[in-house]
């Protein structure tokens, strides 16, 4: 069972790290997604190696209880958020990568929900408590938001920002600007 104070880590690290390809696409991933560092991009690898590791048992199960055990992983995955179809099959947990868990971290729909400018202020937002999911101030970036949970997602009532949400606000250009500063000089 083990000692409660020393947890045991969620990820595991790639077995060759040093891989030109493997860098060049995990920090594509971290810009994309505004990651803070490799451990949470690999926490959603190992993530989705577990899914898709449960779903390759269920292969060579009996009949019987494969069709129960797969309606349950089934109905868990869609619950998260992370397969579309209600009806679907372990076909579709056997085609799910890191992307698709990336997609539902509370950062990300932050961001896609046009609540921040940026995913990095998204993240910040989070971080400070300015987000809550059904009145539950959330403060963890990496919060895996399941689809029912997606529709609650505002901001927490003390939030200055509940009144105004941050905008893009749209600079004119530098020369603009000079010019009308020299006109009326």
């Amino acid at each position: 069972m083990g000692d409660p104070k020393k947890s045991r880590r969620k990820w595991e690290g790639p077995g060759h790290p040093w891989i030109r390809q493997t860098l060049t696409e995990e920090q594509t991933l971290m810009g994309k997604y505004g990651l803070r560092n490799k451990k949470e991009l690999w926490l959603a690898r190992t993530f989705t190696r577990n899914l898709r590791h449960q779903a390759r048992s269920l292969l060579a199960l009996p009949p019987a209880e494969r069709a129960v055990r797969e309606k349950q992983l089934i109905s868990r995955v869609y619950k998260l958020g992370l397969i579309q179809n209600e009806n679907g099959t372990v076909d579709d947990i056997l085609s799910l990568n890191e992307k698709n868990v990336l997609e539902r971290r509370l950062q990300t729909i932050v961001f896609n929900k046009g609540m921040a400018r940026s995913i990095y202020q998204a993240r910040q937002l989070i971080i400070h408590g300015h987000i809550s999911i059904g009145g539950k101030r959330i403060t963890s970036p990496g919060f895996l938001v399941s689809s029912d949970e997606e529709g609650m997602i505002e901001f927490y009532a003390t939030s200055p920002f509940k009144d105004r949400p941050p905008t893009v606000v749209q600079s004119e250009p530098q020369s603009e600007v000079g010019d009308q500063n020299v006109q009326q000089a």
